[in-house]
């Protein structure tokens, strides 16, 4: 700050009293300064380089290079999850969104982008500063003893002369919305891997539906087999077979077991639900697996690429580093900063009382980058280099949107091709068994044929669940591989929007 204006270090002589300056004084100050600014604002202002935008970027492939799904009544990626037959699937969701460490963490990241952007505006305005001080005393043997108070502020600008500090807001901006894009990301991951659980665990009940079944049967067979063997009419070995059958069904249900409950203790971690309340939810609906709606798939690429949080944070990424790099260069620039205080002081000593308004305007300072061993250029190298970084990650993350869809799509193909022989096959080798176990009953058939009846039945049964299973899995890595339906339009990025009070027409619902 300039010395001239500052607060009185003591008070005036007697008989003087301390006020403003007189106004012609004070008129020619503020021309001089304001000239003086003007100068030297035109003489920088030459050294002033425009930066180059970002160069374009990468842009998708035109068409699928992957059928697409056409089947039924096409749904909203944005309600998807209503669409499935089971109201239980949609509430686990929400309550593991609400319970995930992913979400919690990508919602503070948007609290310290928003800081962080809040910070970068406020560079571009001047910081004012209030102060307040009071003081009695003697400041010397001469000086009589008195009260002295003082009220101010003070402001300090820099001018953003180069961008510098409207590229880095444009920065902290980019990085606000990428990081609310990064909140739907983790919001449409709890939600795919909360699906992909609870229709694995559909499907592992029905398997254990069937192991069930297959072990009652063996058990049976094992049963009838040694009272057989006992009145002679079997030869003991196929009693030893029958019980070898039986107990290799009694641990493939065990097994079975152990994976449902590894699955519902999955779920459990996932949602923080209450268990014995999820086992009397899962009871109710146990060894059915959802099915969901068709999701209807655009044609061209980019359109359901767009749909990507994940992408469109990395291209809001290419945009802030892009914004750091002019950052970068305008710091290799002079830097002109403009100082000034207004302040009311006041002095009672000595039965004398002076007070008046005092105030400065500067100093005006430039500062100029003479030699620092080449730190600022090689941090816009650097800049310029993340930038660069910045957009071959963009890009990869365009290949894998459209890897994963088509992955997805494919997936839902191979399964639909092979939907309908799987239940033939199915339907047709319980036929077969259940004609074989006639057979075996009237002694036509041997306990051989009998157990290489039920190992294909069993096998055929299991391969058509997993196969269901595998359907709604695709339906599910489909919609995580679109966005789960979010867009540009769901990223609010005014000041006044709370991450904790999400809007509820948002995808992952």
């Amino acid at each position: 700050m300039s010395a001239r204006g500052a607060w009185p270090a003591r008070p005036a002589p007697r008989g003087e009293s301390r006020g403003p300056a007189a106004p012609d004084r004070l008129e020619s100050a503020l021309l001089g300064r304001a000239a003086l600014l003007s100068a030297v604002v035109a003489l920088l202002g030459g050294c002033a380089t425009a930066t180059a935008p970002p160069a374009a970027l990468p842009a998708p492939a035109a068409a699928w290079q992957a059928p697409l799904p056409h089947e039924g009544q096409l749904a909203q990626l944005q309600r998807w999850w209503q669409q499935f037959d089971d109201p239980l699937l949609p509430r686990l969701i929400a309550d593991a969104q609400q319970a995930a460490p992913t979400v919690a963490a990508a919602r503070a990241r948007i609290e310290g982008a928003r800081a962080a952007r809040t910070a970068a505006g406020a560079a571009l305005l001047p910081a004012v500063q209030a102060s307040a001080q009071g003081q009695r005393g003697r400041s010397d043997l001469v000086s009589p003893l008195g009260s002295s108070a003082a009220l101010g502020a003070q402001a300090l600008w820099e001018v953003d002369l180069f961008g510098g500090r409207r590229a880095a807001a444009q920065a902290a901006q980019a990085r606000l919305e990428g990081a609310e894009a990064a909140w739907h990301e983790a919001r449409v991951s709890v939600a795919a891997e909360v699906a992909a659980s609870y229709v694995a665990l559909r499907a592992c009940e029905a398997q254990l539906v069937q192991s069930r079944l297959d072990a009652a049967s063996r058990a049976e067979t094992a049963r009838l087999t040694e009272l057989s063997a006992r009145a002679g009419f079997t030869a003991p070995a196929n009693a030893a077979l029958a019980r070898a059958s039986a107990a290799q069904g009694s641990v493939t249900l065990s097994q079975q077991r152990a994976s449902c409950e590894g699955l519902v203790k999955s779920l459990v971690a996932l949602t923080a639900a209450d268990e014995p309340a999820l086992r009397a939810e899962l009871a109710r609906g146990a060894a059915v697996l959802p099915r969901p709606a068709a999701i209807a798939v655009p044609a061209v690429p980019a359109a359901a690429i767009a749909q990507r949080p994940d992408v469109h944070a990395a291209a809001l990424e290419v945009a802030a580093s892009a914004a750091d790099t002019a950052e970068a260069d305008a710091r290799r620039w002079p830097r002109i900063t403009l100082a000034g205080q207004i302040g009311h002081a006041r002095f009672e000593g000595g039965g004398l009382r002076t007070d008046g308004t005092v105030w400065s305007l500067g100093p005006l300072t430039v500062t100029l980058p003479v030699f620092d061993a080449g730190v600022r250029r090689a941090d816009a190298a650097a800049a310029r280099t993340r930038h660069e970084a910045a957009r071959v990650a963009y890009a990869a993350a365009l290949r894998g949107a459209v890897r994963e869809v088509e992955l997805a799509l494919v997936a839902l193909q191979s399964t639909a091709e092979r939907n309908e022989d799987a239940v033939v096959a199915a339907e047709g080798f319980e036929r077969s068994y259940r004609a074989t176990e006639s057979r075996h009953r009237g002694g036509l058939a041997s306990l051989f044929e009998l157990e290489d009846a039920r190992r294909t039945a069993v096998a055929a049964q299991g391969a058509l669940i997993e196969l269901q299973r595998e359907r709604v899995a695709a339906w599910v890595a489909l919609y995580r591989a679109l966005g789960g339906g979010w867009s540009t339009a769901d990223a609010m990025v005014s000041g006044g929007w709370s991450t904790a009070d999400a809007p509820t027409s948002l995808a992952t619902r």
